[in-house]
């Protein structure tokens, strides 16, 4: 199977979307680790409001972890789905929190202008045909000094991980996808995992773009070394004059 990108992506999105929440749930620590992951943003307490982009924002799980661990935030949730989006905007949200469909790779054509101070990509990055390019999209959109943070399925290159993600997929993932009528989606979750970046390699990634403070932070449960919270920052500008 060749895997989906851009168009095709977003149409199996489309049609996995009506089974897509019901879905996740049956992931042990889907909304938890999200929330994980979106705390560790770590932005300041003190500011008055944060202005942060949740890009690739899906059915709203990823955003409704935003708004909870950034209970100010002036948050703009993306997605390239009609479909996901739907089903997101059909959810209860308070008037912080603003939903715009677009392609992470045309996001100006849609109206979404930085600077942000932070943004948050949850499941996003492997599924694109150029990953490097919206890294390059996302660090001119933040603030300087302005956080990434990427939760993301990146294998930690330990065979055991990759034995395990397989293991899941055969047992879980691709019964479940097929049950939905969409097995195309889930067979190509299966293979844009094992296809993308391990974790080091995603980090390297990071830093090739532009970005510093380069972290990669496990999470807990089955996930070990297979799904990690990567945090980075657009450097902050040098004084005028310094070297």
């Amino acid at each position: 199977m060749t895997l989906l990108h851009d168009a095709a992506l977003a149409e199996a999105f489309d049609r996995g979307a009506g089974s897509y929440d019901r879905l996740v749930t049956l992931n042990p620590g889907y909304h938890a680790q999200l929330r994980r992951s979106a705390r560790r943003l770590a932005l300041t307490a003190g500011a008055a409001v944060h202005r942060v982009l949740d890009l690739g924002c899906g059915t709203g799980a990823s955003t409704a972890a935003l708004a909870a661990a950034l209970p100010l935030a002036e948050i703009v949730a993306v997605d390239a789905s009609a479909g996901m989006l739907r089903r997101a905007t059909a959810k209860t949200w308070p008037a912080r929190v603003r939903f715009v469909h677009a392609p992470a790779e045309d996001l100006g054509t849609a109206g979404v202008r930085g600077p942000f101070d932070a943004v948050f990509a949850a499941y996003l990055l492997r599924n694109l045909a150029d990953p490097d390019a919206v890294l390059r999209t996302v660090l001119e959109l933040l603030a300087p000094g302005g956080r990434l943070g990427v939760h993301e399925y990146a294998l930690s290159g330990r065979r055991v991980d990759r034995a395990v993600w397989s293991a899941v997929c055969g047992g879980v993932i691709l019964p479940l996808g097929a049950a939905t009528g969409n097995g195309g989606l889930y067979r190509h979750l299966r293979r844009s995992v094992a296809e993308f970046d391990t974790a080091p390699a995603f980090a390297d990634r990071m830093r090739r773009v532009g970005f510093d403070r380069v972290g990669v932070l496990p999470l807990p449960g089955w996930q070990t070394g297979i799904t990690h919270t990567f945090l980075a920052r657009r450097p902050p500008r040098r004084p005028e004059g310094a070297r």
